[in-house]
């Protein structure tokens, strides 16, 4: 074991590896025998393409570049795909990112258009197709903008003929719903095809605040009769809906205070567990009913495991494997269940379970190590004691390599890890860009502040109206207690985060003196700004539920922003930003970086063309790590003489 400085140890886990093993599986489906998926390909312009897996047990990239198979629905996007099997063929319908038109696949063929492009606003969007070959449709959500700004659009279901009919012609898209709802999820159709469930909700509620189940019976026309609300409400969160193989409804509730399942109206198996989780993405599937009459659940307290579900006697096997997360993505067909499951020491891969023997096996993108494992970081969790004795769940990566040890007496610099959403968690699974830095000798502490999902509703409560105190008091917590206990060095304390995250990273270093520097990327910095017209529809009166309602508390929007308090900010500090973002635009950033100017605050401000919400592209990823790295490395006086120096300017 060679002695180093903690921070200065050479690994084989560099940049361009960890963004090449960045992104996961995600929407992963049947086609007729077959389990079909989206995979990203981060070397070819962040693209996801879909992937079949034949018979015989062969993967096969069906689309090739550009071809980019992503919604961009309420821009988090969402179901981006779906297929049948007819005469014995597949056949796929997608949404392709760069137009947002829907397009026919047929292997041996090339790609059709089903829609039409719109030059109003953001045009025509799609997401959760549901092929119906006896109609000779295509049943989907519809996002169409009326106009140029963000807010300028409406919501409706609608169906899309499988002719190409409608590939020149917006008139040829039947709506099967009006637009009073501003937010739809796809339609569900009952067994016998009469009738149709979705959930709706408006603004000022997020969906995992308050959403309503809607039931309409369909015609032989195929119209929509009167919906009518059969469970939620604005402070009942039903995050997702599905019908069982005899016609009995079955959701996902919160009514308790976790999301658990019901059957027309009556628990199936309730616990203080999650069965659901936040609605991001239209189509996220937290359960799937088999036509055996048992439910594949993901369920679980913080981390989630992929179980099987008897509704009549209430008991929950569950598959044994080294997963211990499961992506809201299941599918079903006969005793199969298809899962995207990862654990801490292997990435999302697609994962089979067999309902009728316990059996549970990759079978798509299987996780293969790229370096010695050894490498790999060993994380263990934690539960800390924030302000007023309340819980904070963290998990914590110590720095650790197989070949090297830090002098005696030394203390490890760490990084804290804030997620985005906020409404949202940091999984507990294998993420090289921690592995980056633990190898390294940088410890990571992820932490699941309060207002993270996975811990009931309560503890996701604990963020409303306190958005900007709750997140920055218990990142804030996690940090200073590892430094009290002796596992981090308190001169050597980082904060980084994106998106909602990259808040809090910002307003940590402005509301609080813990932090030596910090990351931030694609950040919300202006509260006032953000929330009256700078970002998109979906989350425009996100912070009404954060903070509270800007005309009511304008005071609070000022004191939480850092833009509004860059004069406190002394650590240096990396912002990075994507110029194609529309959820977090680059305007944010430019105000809070006039705000500094002249203030001589070492920073550095990395812009990426061509990059939106979340960097995809390799490039990209590679040169944010590695400015990350440097920038620590400068503050806390590590030696990485592999990686370019970041120019940190003030």
């Amino acid at each position: 074991m060679q002695i180093m400085a903690y921070g200065s140890w050479p690994s084989p886990i560099d940049a361009a590896l960890a963004a090449a093993h960045d992104g996961h599986p995600e929407w992963v489906g049947f086609v007729g025998d077959e389990t079909w998926w989206t995979e990203p390909r981060p070397a070819e312009g962040g693209r996801r393409t879909l992937v079949r897996r034949r018979a015989d047990g062969t993967e096969e990239s069906v689309l090739p570049a550009p071809w980019n198979v992503r919604s961009r629905v309420i821009e988090y996007g969402g179901q981006p795909w779906a297929g049948v099997l007819r005469d014995g063929q597949p056949l796929v319908v997608f949404v392709h990112f760069a137009d947002q038109r829907l397009y026919v696949y047929e292997p041996g063929g090339e790609p059709r258009p089903l829609t039409p492009v719109s030059p109003v606003g953001g045009g025509l969007r799609w997401a959760e197709p549901l092929v119906d070959p006896e109609r000779g449709e295509v049943w989907c959500v519809l996002e169409e903008f009326t106009g140029e700004g963000p807010g300028d659009l409406r919501r409706v279901l609608a169906a899309v003929p499988l002719d190409g009919s409608a590939a020149e012609d917006r008139g040829a898209v039947r709506e099967l719903t009006d637009d009073r709802r501003r937010f739809v999820t796809g339609p569900r159709l009952s067994p016998d095809g009469r009738r149709a469930a979705w959930l709706a909700w408006d603004h000022p509620c997020m969906p995992w605040d308050g959403t309503e189940l809607l039931l309409a019976e369909v015609t032989a026309d195929g119209t929509l009769g009167e919906a009518r609300t059969v469970a939620g409400g604005p402070r009942e969160s039903v995050a997702q809906v599905e019908w069982s193989a005899d016609g009995r409804l079955l959701y996902a509730s919160d009514r308790t205070g976790w999301w658990n399942l019901y059957r027309d109206g009556e628990p199936l198996c309730p616990r203080e567990e999650e069965f659901g989780g936040p609605l991001w993405k239209l189509g996220q599937r937290w359960f799937a009913p088999q036509d055996s009459g048992l439910i594949a659940v993901l369920h679980g307290r913080g981390g989630n495991a992929l179980g099987v579900l008897d509704p009549e006697t209430g008991e929950l096997v569950d598959a044994v494997g080294p997963w211990t997360e499961f992506a809201p993505a299941l599918a079903v067909h006969g005793d199969r269940i298809a899962a995207v499951g990862a654990g801490p020491y292997s990435a999302y891969e697609v994962v089979e379970l067999d309902a009728r023997t316990g059996r549970a096996r990759v079978v798509g993108a299987r996780h293969t190590d790229p370096v010695d494992s050894a490498y790999y970081p060993q994380p263990r969790i934690r539960t800390f004691t924030g302000p007023g004795g309340r819980e904070v769940h963290a998990h914590i990566y110590p720095p650790h390599h197989p070949g090297r040890a830090a002098p005696e007496g030394e203390l490890p610099p760490y990084v804290v890890w804030a997620h985005g959403g906020p409404t949202g968690r940091a999984p507990l699974v294998l993420d090289l860009e921690i592995a980056y830095f633990t190898s390294r000798g940088i410890g990571v502490a992820e932490v699941n502040y309060g207002g993270s999902t996975g811990y009931g509703r309560e503890y996701r409560d604990r963020l409303r109206e306190q958005w900007g105190v709750v997140d920055v008091e218990d990142c804030a917590a996690v940090a200073l207690a590892l430094a009290d206990e002796g596992t981090a060095d308190r001169d050597r304390l980082a904060i980084r985060g994106g998106s909602a995250g990259g808040w809090t990273a910002a307003a940590s270093l402005t509301r609080t003196d813990v932090y030596a520097c910090g990351t931030i990327s694609y950040p919300i910095l202006d509260l006032a700004g953000w929330g009256s017209g700078e970002t998109h529809d979906f989350e425009s009166r996100y912070l009404e539920g954060l903070v509270g309602p800007l005309a009511e508390v304008p005071e609070r929007y000022a004191e939480r922003s850092p833009s509004e308090h860059a004069d406190r900010i002394t650590a240096p500090f990396l912002l990075l930003q994507g110029l194609d973002d529309v959820i977090c635009p680059p305007v944010q950033c430019e105000r809070f970086l006039d705000r500094l100017r002249g203030r001589r605050v070492p920073h550095a401000y990395l812009t990426f063309e061509g990059e939106g919400h979340g960097f995809r592209r390799a490039d990209t990823m590679v040169r944010a790590l590695e400015a990350e790295l440097s920038l620590y490395a400068q503050v806390f006086g590590l030696s990485v003489p592999e990686i370019p120096k970041l120019e940190v300017s003030g």
